[in-house]
């Protein structure tokens, strides 16, 4: 058994805010990069030109990537031989958004009641938090940032089994497709596929913590991942709705088993400021 501090999974938080708002993962940056030497839209060449541009300004400087800095999303990975000392868990990663988002000067954007958006709480927090249990003496930090425009962009629908996997391609399609330039392309697609209405949903944000570039290991959901994502480039929403080839960068698809009456999809859409850092401890 291994004792960890929760002070530690505190200053990881405040750490990983400030940089992940400041930083686009490497992945990204390569995956823009890319897109950029793909592109056939001279327009959608130049918006390219300038999400690098603006990359690089965020890192040289310190300022934010935009100025949505997210609500902060965090899942954990427990291993199931740490024993957490200190304090509670929810309350530590509250602190380090807190101490993250004020030394950071980032934007706070969490409004206490959904139904009054006078009632900000003033620090960012709460933090949505996912814990999972798994092997091993360590804890996994997954910090991801998530912006209100294409959050708002999301769906999850409860298909019927008859729809298949023309229905899946159909469905992330037509709602990338009706979104335009809202939610602020080229895109990352997490896709949660199967489980339950609820495990949809967080399969297709997990799903966005995979590096681009990363196909799923299974052959027949890479292969879906692959079509999906030539049928939203094809609809030629293109960077931040302006025409071109590059609609999504990535389609990234998590499957669980699920009921036999039912086929749920839950479709978690991310901006070009794909932000996400990690941290083991």
């Amino acid at each position: 058994m291994r004792t960890v501090d929760v002070g530690q999974i505190t200053d990881a938080i405040e750490r990983m805010s400030r940089d992940s708002n400041t930083r686009l993962p490497d992945d990204v940056v390569a995956a823009l990069r890319a897109a950029r030497e793909r592109e056939v839209s001279q327009t959608a060449r130049e918006v390219l030109d300038q999400l690098l541009l603006n990359a690089e300004r965020a890192e040289q400087t310190g300022l934010p990537l935009c100025q949505d800095t997210g609500i902060a999303v965090v899942f954990i990975d427990l291993g199931r031989d740490v024993h957490l000392n200190g304090g509670d868990l929810q309350t530590a990663v509250d602190a380090g958004v807190r101490r993250g988002y004020r030394k950071g000067f980032l934007r706070k954007s969490v409004v206490w009641d959904p139904l009054d958006r006078a009632s900000n709480t003033g620090d960012n927090t709460p933090a949505v938090l996912h814990v999972r249990i798994i092997e091993g003496d360590e804890v996994t930090v997954h910090f991801a940032p998530k912006g209100g425009g294409s959050e708002n962009m999301s769906a999850l629908w409860m298909l019927t089994p008859a729809q298949g996997r023309a229905g899946i391609i159909e469905a992330i399609s037509a709602q990338i497709d009706a979104a335009g330039g809202m939610p602020c392309p080229p895109l990352v697609l997490g896709v949660g596929l199967g489980g339950t209405f609820e495990m949809a949903a967080l399969l297709a944000k997990r799903a966005l913590l995979r590096p681009l570039g990363t196909p799923s290991p299974t052959d027949d959901i890479a292969d879906l991942e692959r079509d999906a994502l030539d049928a939203v480039n094809a609809t030629g929403v293109g960077p931040m709705g302006l025409g071109g080839s590059t609609t999504a960068l990535a389609v990234q698809i998590e499957r669980h088993p699920c009921h036999i009456a039912s086929l749920p999809l839950a479709l978690n859409v991310q901006c070009h400021a794909a932000r996400h850092q990690t941290t083991v401890i």
